[in-house]
């Protein structure tokens, strides 16, 4: 998944209007943008396999510190507790462990069965959504709608940046989605990190569209 969980980020943001958009794409995001240090520094693997499933080409095959349940359950701790030091506001921090959760709760509606919960565990999870195509845009496209929906639901812009700047962030999230869905598979895993790792400027974006944005009072 890609989109949907950016969909989840701008979502978010009616249950958590104080809350930065960059924030909760960070929390929503989470462990897709730790998985491309891990790969970096060969601490995860995957593997390009050209038909692996109709909609990637990547087979995962060792991502425990980034992908396990276990380990995705410590790392919305620990973003919760990092939020809960600096704000102060424990329904937030709560909020935010949510989303880093629920990115291995959408991820296991269309993965293969690789998804472990447990590090070095045997059983791997996955209901395999990639193997159609019209069941993963359909999936994707409609948290992402549903999450834009809210957020300008949710916000209102202070001036152009906030308008524009909103419009585009939408446009570019749509235009990598069709890139990676209908692209040529990526040459190697290095060049796979280090795109994930463009993953925060997404982040960034997320920032400062927000400080051009007003949370409406509901």
């Amino acid at each position: 998944m890609f989109i949907a969980h950016f969909g989840v980020g701008f979502g978010a943001k009616k249950i958590a209007p104080e809350v930065s958009l960059g924030t909760l794409f960070l929390a929503a995001q989470f462990i897709d943008l730790l998985w491309p240090t891990l790969l970096l520094l060969d601490l995860e693997q995957v593997r390009i396999q050209p038909g692996a499933t109709v909609v990637t080409p990547l087979l995962f095959e060792n991502y425990p510190i980034s992908h396990s349940l276990l380990a995705v359950i410590g790392w919305a701790a620990l973003i919760a507790t990092i939020h809960l030091w600096f704000k102060r506001v424990p329904r937030e921090a709560l909020i935010l462990g949510a989303l880093v959760v629920s990115h291995w709760l959408l991820d296991v509606l269309v993965h293969r069965p690789d998804l472990p919960l447990v590090p070095g565990g045997e059983l791997m999870v996955g209901l395999n959504g990639w193997s159609s195509l019209p069941l993963t845009l359909l999936l994707e496209g409609t948290l992402f709608a549903a999450g834009v929906w809210l957020y300008t639901r949710a916000t209102v812009a202070l001036d152009a940046k906030g308008r524009w700047g909103c419009y585009a962030l939408l446009a570019f999230l749509a235009l990598i989605y069709a890139g990676n869905v209908f692209g040529a598979p990526p040459p190697n895993t290095q060049a796979i990190a280090w795109v994930g790792q463009a993953q925060w400027l997404l982040v960034l974006w997320g920032y400062w569209v927000d400080k051009h944005r007003h949370a409406v009072a509901h």
